[in-house]
Order: structure tokens, then sequence, then C-alpha cells
């Protein structure tokens, strides 16, 4: 008898225990939603992550609190969130005049490789060396390879190119091999409703993926429409490597949609919360830029980036440290603050431009570097501002204004290639990794002896990185 009260007290212990530990968590979790919360800093007056600060001390990121649940999983640390200084309201926004083309007046495309007799021909083309550093030599007229060779994919369906060829403004998404599903854009006023076209690039497969998971509109002329996006399917992918299909409308979005005057690109595992049309006004018109993008979170060097890409296995190590090679010799130094940008790498899920010629011819460098090299496109970004110097206009803002302007949603699922996962470059041959349209630079033998090049050390700023 008295084993069995025993072990009925035990029971009621531990439930009890259970119980009130239930109650804790759920008391906390009620405190600790406004540490992630989808508010964005609008104003200059902040509060704890959007709500009063009855709570702040649970939100500071240095909370005892955060630590311990951290440790626990049970809860996230905040995204590095500040005020964004926008306009008040988009209605009395007053839209300026271009910026005039000044040093680049005239660029043109490359279209056919005489070289290349393939009948599929490579999207980017064949850029060999000479050109490629040709093209870093600014003259008032210039032709150069922008991706799009002639029947070389990417095509789009005729009823959505006559659809953006009314696109002047322009927030711009993809979707590749069906990783996401379209997140619909908030506190979007009429006049941006009305001002921009929200375009989705989609392949075959993420079609057929957002048909079958979400409700998709037709409309009399037969577009396809989810909510606010416009779904423009594009045929016969160019490359093996999603990531590097994905690139086109990320990067060459002035060639996608060439009407456009301006466009803000997005991810597609994000959701948009700031109006587009004061995105414009604070990132570009109020300091007269013509591109910006935010300086990365803890990456300041590309050597960095690339440190980091390896450890994370996001592309082949000997091929990331082949293409950071290149660069020291080219002349890339490490980012110090003695140089006039805040970082050499960016924040490259939003990019901000106005379709300058000197903008764009920036976005055909950046890709020309991507599609010789590797995918991985933060790498090459600060190489290729270097590279233009003062002629492009700039801005990197801070990295904190970047995570107050969208909601973070996860992937449908974790992209993943072998190559990645590759070590040596005999792995990459033997098991028949190599891509076979896309990173060819790191296969054609470079006009300069590499092997005695060290890259310089690295030295991690954050456990994060």
């Amino acid at each position: 008898m008295r084993m069995v009260s025993r072990r009925g007290a035990v029971r009621l212990v531990l439930v009890s225990a259970t119980a009130w530990a239930m109650l804790g968590l759920v008391a906390l979790a009620f405190h600790l939603r406004p540490c992630s919360s989808r508010v964005a800093f609008l104003s200059v007056s902040i509060t704890c992550l959007g709500v009063p600060c009855i709570s702040a001390a649970l939100c500071k990121k240095d909370s005892k609190v955060l630590s311990v649940l951290d440790s626990m999983g049970l809860s996230s640390k905040p995204l590095h969130r500040c005020p964004i200084p926008v306009a008040d309201d988009p209605n009395v926004v007053v839209i300026p005049k271009r910026t005039p083309n000044t040093i680049v007046k005239k660029l043109a495309y490359i279209t056919v490789d005489k070289q290349d007799k393939d009948p599929s021909p490579l999207f980017g083309g064949r850029q060999n060396w000479k050109q490629r550093e040709e093209s870093f030599k600014l003259n008032s007229t210039m032709k150069v390879h922008c991706g799009f060779m002639k029947n070389s994919g990417a095509d789009m369906d005729i009823i959505d190119v006559k659809y953006i060829q009314k696109c002047k403004f322009v927030v711009a998404s993809g979707i590749f091999d069906g990783y996401d599903i379209p997140h619909q854009p908030s506190n979007i006023s009429r006049r941006s409703q009305k001002l921009f076209c929200f375009l989705m690039v989609v392949d075959e497969v993420s079609l057929d993926f957002i048909q079958k998971n979400t409700t998709v509109k037709i409309d009399s002329a037969g577009g396809k429409w989810v909510g606010i996006w416009r779904l423009l399917t594009v045929h016969r992918l160019p490359f093996d490597e999603p990531r590097r299909n994905g690139k086109i409308p990320k990067i060459l979005t002035h060639r996608l949609f060439p009407q456009a005057w301006y466009s803000i690109w997005i991810d597609g595992k994000m959701e948009l919360i700031v109006d587009p049309l004061l995105i414009l006004e604070r990132y570009l018109w109020r300091g007269k830029y013509t591109f910006a993008v935010a300086v990365h979170k803890h990456h300041r060097s590309i050597y960095e980036e690339g440190d980091a890409i390896k450890r994370r296995k996001r592309y082949a190590r000997p091929l990331v440290d082949l293409q950071m090679k290149m660069y020291y010799y080219e002349g890339m130094e490490p980012w110090s603050p003695k140089k006039k940008m805040p970082g050499d790498v960016p924040e490259g899920a939003v990019l901000i431009r106005e379709h300058t010629a000197t903008t764009n011819l920036f976005s055909c460098l950046w890709f020309n570097e991507v599609n010789l090299f590797t995918p991985r496109d933060q790498i090459s970004f600060g190489y290729v501002a270097r590279r233009l110097g003062d002629a492009l206009e700039l801005f990197m803002f801070p990295n904190c204004e970047y995570n107050s302007l969208f909601v973070l949603h996860r992937h449908t699922r974790e992209h993943s290639s072998k190559v990645e996962w590759a070590k040596t470059v005999d792995e990459i041959v033997e098991k028949g990794l190599r891509e076979s349209r896309g990173g060819l630079g790191l296969w054609t033998p470079y006009p300069a002896d590499l092997s005695s090049v060290e890259l310089p050390a690295v030295r991690r700023t954050s456990p994060a990185g």
C-alpha cells in the first residue's frame, strides 16, 4: 500500500512539474513572440521589435532567457533589425527624372559567338580571357556578353512577352526547381499596385508545383496569376544547375525586362513588407544612387565569404579556391576599413536598381563572372564593383535595414547538388560532377600561373559566419 502511495505521489509531482513547465513555456512564447514579429520598422521611433517595450529585457540580443532557450533549441534569436527612414506616404513621393548616361552612353550585347558552331549555343556565350578583360575597360560605347545568346534558351511565352512590355517599374522574384511558393507582399499602396508590375519568374517544374499547392488564376488573355504576382514561365533552361538558372532573372533583370526603368529583386523565399515606391525613394532617389544592396551581416571580405561557402559545402572547395586565387592574382585585396565601400560582400537576396547603361553593364559583368566561375554570386559582386570603381553609383546600406524589408520563409525543401560536396578536382572529374554548360572558366587554362598564389588568411569574424 505504501509503495502504491509513493508511486502515486511521484506521478503527481511529475505531472505537476510538467504542467508548470508547459505554462512557463506558453508564457515565454507570448513574451518572445514580439522578438520575431513580422512588423517592419518603418518609423524612426522604435519600440521593442514592433511592440511596447514592456518585454524589452527578453528581446535584447544578450538576453539570458533567449540564450537558454536557444541552447535548448526552443527559440531563435530575433533578426538584426533597425528602423528604415522611409518617407511617410508613398502617395506624396515625387518620382525624379531618370539618371542620364554620362560614362557609358550606349550599351549593346553580343548575341552570337563567331567561334561557337554548336547548334545549341551556351546561354552565356564563349567569352575568352581577352574579351573578359576588355569588358572592364569603360568606354562611351560598349558591346559585351550578357547572356541570352541566340537560340540558347530561357524563352518566355508570347503572352508574357507582350505583358511585360508595359512594365516600367518592376518588383521581380523567381522560383526554380520547386523550392518555394509565391508569398504575397503586404503594405503595398494603391499607387504602387498600379505603378509596379509584380513578376514571378518560374520554370516548368515550379509552375507545376505551384499549381498543385496554391490557387493559380488565369485571366482572359491567358496570363497566370497568384495574387498580385504575374507568373512568367521560362522554357528550355540553359544550365544544369538550378542555382545558375535562378541567376538569370536575378542578375539579368534588365535583359529579361528590357522596358523596365527600375527594378527591385527579392528572392523567392521572401515576403516583401515595405511599399516598393518607398524603397526606391529611400535607397536610390534620396542619395542619387542607381544600385543599392545591403552589406553582408557577417562578412566584409570575399575571402571570408569563400571560406564560409567551403565550410558549409555550398560549392566544390577546390573550385571556390580557384576563383578566389584568380581574383587575388588580379588585385582583389581583402576588405579593410580603408576601402570606400562598407564591405565587398552583399546580401544578394534584395537588389534595387535603376536601369542605366552603367548599372546594366555592372549586371552583365557580374553575370559573366557567375557564368564563367562558381554560381556563388556574393564572391564575384565585390570583384566587379572594384573593377568599375566610382563609375557605379552604388549604395551598400546597413544590414539591419535589409532585415526590415521582408519576412523570410523556409524553402519547401533544401537544395543540394553532389558537386557541392566534392573535395578535390579528381573527385569532380572521376564522378562526372562537372557542369556542362556553366562554370567553364574554371576548366579553361588561365593565362597565368596560379600555383604559387596563396590566399590571404581568413579570421572568422562571427561564429554564425
